[in-house]
């Protein structure tokens, strides 16, 4: 066993000798010491050439991408306007309790039930809606989306956003 930097005598292996101190380093062989000193992540020495060998490739298991799926929807028809939000609970016109936590829209002619995909051009995010009420009664205005509506598509703080909405139909 050897052991490098006491002040107390150190038998070094194999010579028979005893050394002191700085006297055991040295009397360790140049190959030994510089495997004892090299770093463990260091890559060994090709012997051909004599240079650090490179580490094999990384193979990483091939992965299949998620497919999109089909869409249920085509696009009907399509247009742009401005829309505000609203949030207070009232009955909506058809006949269920308006909640602003659903995605939910009102629309002046559009069919009720009717899904409506609304997108903020400011900065492309959009969110499908489903129509279950009228109005707005608002001029200048043709959505009025419900608070989780706006929220998602980052309006909530405008208050009124222009939109483009495209009206969905079962393919």
């Amino acid at each position: 066993m050897i052991a490098v930097g006491l002040a107390a005598p150190v038998a070094v292996a194999g010579t028979g000798a005893v050394c002191s101190g700085d006297t055991a380093r040295r009397a360790i062989s140049a190959p030994a010491q510089a495997a004892a000193t090299a770093p463990a992540h260091r890559a060994k020495a090709d012997p051909r050439t004599d240079r650090p060998r490179r580490p094999a490739p990384v193979r990483q298991a091939m992965v299949a991408k998620p497919r999109k799926p089909p869409s249920r929807y085509r696009v009907v028809r399509s247009g742009s306007c401005r829309a505000s939000y609203y949030w207070e609970a009232q009955a909506t016109a058809s006949g269920e309790r308006f909640d602003p936590n659903e995605l939910t829209a009102a629309h002046r002619t559009l069919p009720l039930n009717s899904r409506v995909r609304v997108t903020n051009p400011g900065n492309g995010d959009s969110v499908v809606v489903r129509i279950n009420d009228r109005g707005p009664f608002t001029g200048g205005r043709c959505l009025d989306l419900s608070r989780a509506a706006m929220s998602a598509i980052g309006g909530t703080s405008a208050g009124v956003i222009p939109v483009r909405y495209q009206l969905l139909g079962r393919t």
